[in-house]
C-alpha cells in the first residue's frame, strides 16, 4: 500500500460542472480513483455562473478573504458538493469573474482578463487550505490556468507557512494554450519583479503563465508516454521545449484513464440499446437510431464515420475541409458530427450537411447525450489531429467497438493498434504524414475493409472492445511521482 497522502486538485474544468475538453474528465477520474485507493483527494474549481448549482446540491460553505497583490483583498464565496458521491469539491465564488457564460471566452473572443480571474482562483485554493485547515502533501494543478499555484508554493511561505511542505505537480494536457497575456496583470500576482525574467514569466514582453509553472513544480506530467518525448522536440515544445528539457528528469508521460462507469455500452444509460462484445446487437440498434436523429439514410450496410471534437486547427480539421467532399464524392459512407469552434469550420459542416443531405448529420455545441449516440451508432471514429497529447474519444471508441481512423501522435498512436491487413488484427487505422492526402487514403482503407473484409472488421471490434485502459493503473503511476516531488520539495 502506497503512504496515504492528501492531494489537492486546483482546475479551471472539473465534469460534470465545467467542460471543455478532456482536462474536465481527468480532474473529475483521478481524484475519484485515488481515494478508492485510500488518499484524500479532493478539488477545487471556480463556481461559474453556468453551473446548476441545485442540479448537483452545491452549498454555501463559508466567505474566505484573499490577499493579491496590489494590497487588493479580494472576497470569496466558498461552495461545497460531493462529486459522485466520493469526492469532496470546493467552488470558488466571485462574480467578478465567474459570473460570466464562459469558462474562458465567449463567441466575440477570449476574456481579456483570464490572468487575474485564474491568478485569484489560484490562490484562494491555498486560502481555502488554510482556513479548512486541509494541509495537503501535494498540489496537483493543470494547465496554465492554475500553473501559479506552483509559484505561490515556493515565494509566499512567509504567508503560507502551513503549505511550506506542500509538493506541486503540474500537469500539461495541452501545450498549445499557454496563457499569454499582458504583462499589466504581473503586478497583480502579488510576487517580486526579480520573477520578471525569460526564465520565469516573461516572454517576448508578455506574460506567460506556463513558463513559472513549468520552472517552480516539482514535477511535471502529462497525459502519454509518447507526447512526453515529443515535448521535448522543438515542434513539440511549441516554443517551451529549452524549459521542458532542463526539468526532463522530473518529466512523466502518464496516459489517461478511462471512467468506464460513465463510458462502457454494457451499462450505458444515455445510448438506444446496450450492448457487449459478447453480443453486439445493440450496436445494430444504436446505429439505426443515431442515423435518424440525425436524418441520414437508414442503411446498416453503410459505414457511418463519427467526430466529437472541439473545432480547433489541432483537432485537423484543415484537413477534413479537403478530405471529406471527396470521400463523399468517391466513396459510400456517411458523417455524422457534434461539435463547435472554429467559425469556419463550423460553416463548413452546416454546408456539408446541405450539400450531402441524407449523409451528412452535424450537431453544434457540445451534448454529452449526442456524443454517446455516436460513441454507439458509429462503425468508424476520425480524429486526424495535427498533435493530440492523449485524446479520451479513441478510448471510448474502442470500448464501443466504433474503430478509430487517428494520426500516429501522442496518446493516439499509445492507445491504437494499426490494422494487419493480413492477420486482420488490429484496434484501428493510423496515418502518419500530416497531409489530405494521408488522411483520404486512410479513410478509403478503412471505408475498402468495411465492404471488402467484413470479418476483419468484426475481428478488430472485438478486439478494440477487450482492451481497457483503466485508471487505477494510471493512479498508481501519478501516486509514484506524488513521491517524487514530495522528495524533491524536502530536499530529500
Amino acid at each position: 500500500m502506497d503512504h496515504e497522502r492528501k492531494v489537492l486538485f486546483v482546475s479551471s474544468e472539473c465534469a460534470p460542472y465545467a467542460k471543455t475538453g478532456g482536462l474536465a474528465d481527468v480532474v473529475a477520474a483521478l481524484p475519484k480513483t485515488l481515494r478508492m485507493m485510500g488518499h484524500d483527494a479532493r478539488i477545487v474549481i471556480p463556481l461559474y455562473s453556468s453551473i446548476d448549482r441545485t442540479r448537483y446540491g452545491i452549498r454555501f460553505d463559508r466567505s474566505c478573504c484573499v490577499h493579491m497583490g496590489r494590497g487588493e483583498e479580494q472576497w470569496v464565496g466558498i461552495y461545497f458538493a460531493i462529486l459522485d458521491k466520493q469526492v469532496p469539491v470546493w467552488f470558488v465564488d466571485c462574480e467578478r469573474f465567474f459570473g460570466r457564460p464562459g469558462i474562458y471566452h465567449e463567441s466575440w473572443g477570449e476574456y481579456g482578463d483570464n490572468a487575474f480571474r485564474f491568478a485569484l482562483l489560484s490562490k484562494a485554493a491555498m486560502q481555502i487550505c488554510k482556513d479548512l485547515n486541509f494541509i495537503p502533501d501535494v498540489m496537483h494543478v493543470h494547465d496554465w490556468p492554475t500553473s501559479l499555484a506552483c509559484v505561490f508554493l515556493k515565494t509566499w511561505d512567509k504567508i503560507l507557512s502551513p503549505l511550506s511542505n506542500t509538493a506541486s505537480v503540474l500537469t500539461i494536457h495541452n501545450i498549445g494554450y499557454q496563457g499569454v497575456y499582458h504583462p499589466g496583470a504581473f503586478s497583480y500576482f502579488g510576487i517580486g519583479e526579480e520573477h520578471w525574467n525569460p526564465a520565469e514569466f516573461e516572454d517576448h514582453g508578455k506574460i506567460n503563465l506556463l513558463k513559472p509553472g513549468i520552472h517552480f513544480s516539482d514535477a511535471l506530467t502529462t497525459v502519454s508516454p509518447t507526447h512526453r518525448d515529443e515535448l521535448l522536440s522543438p515542434l513539440g515544445g511549441q516554443g517551451l521545449a529549452p524549459m521542458l528539457h532542463d526539468r526532463q528528469a522530473d518529466l512523466f508521460g502518464i496516459l489517461n484513464g478511462v471512467d468506464y462507469e460513465h463510458w462502457d455500452p454494457e451499462h450505458d444509460p444515455l445510448i438506444p440499446a446496450k450492448y457487449c462484445r459478447r453480443d453486439m446487437q445493440g450496436k445494430v440498434v444504436c446505429k439505426e437510431a443515431l442515423q435518424r436523429r440525425f436524418g441520414l439514410e437508414v442503411r446498416g450496410d453503410v459505414p457511418i464515420f463519427g467526430i466529437v471534437s472541439r473545432f480547433a486547427q489541432q483537432k485537423g480539421f484543415d484537413l477534413l475541409h479537403d478530405v471529406l467532399p471527396r470521400a463523399l464524392n468517391g466513396m459510400m459512407l456517411q458523417v455524422v458530427v457534434l461539435g463547435s469552434g472554429d467559425k469556419h469550420t463550423e460553416d463548413f459542416f452546416q454546408d456539408l450537411a446541405r450539400r450531402y443531405s441524407g449523409r451528412v448529420g452535424v450537431h453544434m455545441g457540445y451534448n454529452d447525450e449526442v456524443s454517446h449516440w455516436i460513441e454507439a451508432g458509429s462503425d468508424f471514429f476520425l480524429m486526424p489531429s495535427i498533435y493530440e497529447p492523449c485524446g479520451l474519444n479513441q478510448m471510448y471508441s474502442l470500448k464501443y467497438g466504433t474503430l478509430p481512423i487517428v494520426r500516429a501522435t501522442g496518446g493516439l498512436n499509445d492507445t491504437v493498434e494499426n490494422y494487419d491487413e493480413g492477420s486482420g488484427r488490429g484496434t484501428g487505422f493510423k496515418f502518419w504524414d500530416i497531409s489530405a492526402d494521408a488522411l483520404y487514403y486512410t479513410v478509403g482503407w478503412a471505408n475498402s475493409t468495411w465492404w471488402d473484409r467484413p470479418q476483419h472488421i468484426l475481428s478488430m471490434r472485438k478486439e478494440a472492445m477487450s482492451r481497457e485502459f483503466r485508471w487505477e493503473a494510471s493512479a498508481h503511476e501519478y501516486v509514484k511521482v506524488y513521491e517524487h516531488a514530495i522528495r524533491k520539495r524536502r530536499g530529500d
